[in-house]
């Protein structure tokens, strides 16, 4: 598929933004009053007897792997919906993934919300999530987006490609990538950011979508070849779009919404976005509830919300451009925009990386001799 330039398309800017650490979202510390109850439980279609339940806890901690303002947005609304007060931290999936395994049971958050689902679909398999039949699963679009027995929900799909920096490229004169294939070229030697397939879900998708894309000793090959060019692995995955249009990042491997982020709302036309032509994956972007949740109908309730329009819907609204998988919200008309389609995807095997994700990011990182300096990064 050709490569995406930004259209003539003029955005608003973005808002709330997210504190560092576990934060209270209103910075006061205190719970606002809720607004109208028949219009939460109209708008969110939550059974108004969860709603009460969930009042009454009055508290629910937010662990969230999707980006900053989203997540800050969407707290924000969830409490002044139901006046619960929402404490929120902002870590890469692979970190929240970590610390929940730690935790084992008795997890210090509630929810989980966003953040490509290979890492929610390990912690599935090791019963570190609650199952919740979520009434507003109704309004997912296609089975493949939830879970089959209610341990997460999808809320949104982003597509997996290459980003590169048009006047960097033009100036080192290498040949601008079309495919995954050809970032195994030497011409890209140190030019390419990638993200850390330890700290990752990014990372994760990506082993995933090259064992499936090539086979299994392929796709290991593949991403050892590329290893070569690799100059920094990242601890998010959106770690790289984060650093294109300012030059110290030449090519990047991520999600292509967050390179319209960068384009459309921190203004980076230099940015160019690829849709790889041999095809490419999309990941689900989840939420779901820690099993032991010290807050349960507060969680119970987030679900909901997080299936409804009054919170998929702040996403567009605060820089994140996924297609949303939900049938009674507003797509991001900006997505399609730029040209990218969430049904141009080779079908990916969600089962296979439920049941084999962690065993796949083993043998990648022992294929790469254990991982350097670069898999020890903090940077973003």
């Amino acid at each position: 598929m050709a490569n995406i330039s930004r259209r003539n398309f003029i955005a608003g800017t973005a808002a709330a933004v997210a504190g560092l650490g576990l934060v209270a979202c209103n910075g006061d510390g205190d719970a606002p009053a809720a607004s109208d109850g028949q219009v939460a439980e109209n708008s969110v279609g939550a059974p108004e007897d969860l709603v009460k339940a969930a009042q009454e806890e009055g508290t629910l901690v937010v662990y969230g792997s999707c980006e900053e303002d989203y997540l800050a947005a969407a707290c924000e609304h969830f409490e002044e919906l139901y006046g619960i007060k929402v404490e929120q931290q902002r870590l890469s999936t692979g970190e929240v993934q970590a610390k929940i395994e730690e935790e084992n049971g008795n997890p210090s958050g509630d929810v989980w919300f966003g953040g490509t689902t290979d890492p929610y679909n390990v912690v599935t398999r090791e019963g570190l999530l609650e199952p919740y039949a979520a009434a507003n699963a109704s309004h997912i679009t296609d089975p493949k987006y939830q879970d089959a027995d209610g341990n997460w929900y999808g809320i949104y799909t982003g597509l997996l490609g290459i980003m590169y920096n048009k006047d960097e490229v033009e100036r080192l004169g290498v040949k601008p990538p079309e495919d995954f294939a050809d970032l195994t070229d030497p011409q890209y030697e140190g030019l390419i950011w990638s993200s850390n397939y330890n700290t990752a879900g990014t990372a994760k998708l990506i082993i995933n979508t090259m064992i499936q894309k090539y086979g299994h000793d392929e796709g290991i090959q593949y991403l050892v070849d590329l290893d070569k060019n690799v100059e920094v692995y990242t601890k998010s995955g959106s770690g790289p779009s984060k650093n294109i249009g300012t030059g110290e990042c030449t090519i990047g491997l991520g999600f292509l919404h967050d390179g319209i982020f960068q384009i459309v709302d921190q203004g980076y036309g230099n940015i160019e976005l690829v849709v790889p032509s041999s095809g490419t994956s999309c990941e689900v972007g989840a939420t779901a509830i820690f099993k032991g949740a010290k807050h349960p109908n507060a969680a119970k309730l987030w679900i909901e919300y997080a299936l409804s329009p009054e919170c998929v819907e702040l996403a567009a609204q605060n820089g994140s451009y996924q297609f949303l998988v939900i049938d009674n919200a507003q797509q991001p008309e900006i997505a399609t925009e730029f040209g990218l389609d969430p049904n141009n995807v080779m079908d990916y095997d969600f089962e296979d990386a439920k049941n084999n994700t962690d065993t796949y990011v083993a043998e990648v990182m022992e294929a790469l001799g254990g991982g350097d300096d670069r898999f020890e990064t903090e940077d973003a």
